[in-house]
């Protein structure tokens, strides 16, 4: 798969690049997620957690797959 990139202006999408695609080609667009919507505050703490739970694994407080799942099972 290749990649272009495009822009939209005044509701058409643009080609930043040329390229040798010949006429007539399809082509699918997909929107490239602009994050999300967390405010500083949320951030932090969200990689606070990330970084507490890396340790975690570091240290070797991990829980089986085959675990979880028997526990979710158990709740269902």
């Amino acid at each position: 798969m290749s990649a272009v990139v495009a822009k939209v202006q005044h509701g058409r999408i643009q080609l930043d690049q040329s390229t040798d695609l010949p006429d007539g080609t399809m082509v699918h667009l997909y929107i490239v997620d602009q994050g999300d919507e967390l405010d500083e505050e949320e951030r932090q703490a969200l990689d606070d957690a990330l970084e507490d739970a890396a340790r975690s694994v570091a240290r070797g407080e991990t829980i089986a797959a085959e675990d979880v799942l028997r526990m979710l099972d158990a709740d269902g």
